[in-house]
């Protein structure tokens, strides 16, 4: 892996708990894609993004591909909808304790 750019750290519980646990969510450095690579076609400056949800296992680890660094940070950064998703089964939290979502 390769170093850690930005990181959000937040509070979740299971749907109906109160019991809250940490959540770290990790964006990583993009890096080149090799051209070899047997998932994903590159092109020359083809990139990915690894994400982390540190503390959750359905979020674990996930690459995120785009044309170039740019656009595979911008994207592995938007973790809002990967939240949305989760927030199906789980409640997050700011640190402070106010809920993440307003609703």
């Amino acid at each position: 892996m390769t170093t850690v750019i930005a990181q959000r750290n937040l509070l979740f519980s299971l749907k109906g708990q109160s019991l809250r646990r940490p959540l770290a969510i990790r964006v990583y450095a993009p890096v080149p894609v090799p051209p070899e690579s047997p998932l994903y076609r590159p092109d020359q400056e083809t990139a990915s993004c690894r994400v982390e949800f540190d503390g959750i296992a359905a979020g674990s680890l996930s690459d995120t591909y785009g044309a170039d660094t740019l656009q595979a940070l911008q994207l592995a950064a938007d973790v809002e909808p990967i939240l949305r998703r989760l927030s199906k089964d789980y409640d997050f939290y700011f640190p402070t304790g106010e809920g993440y979502f307003d609703e």
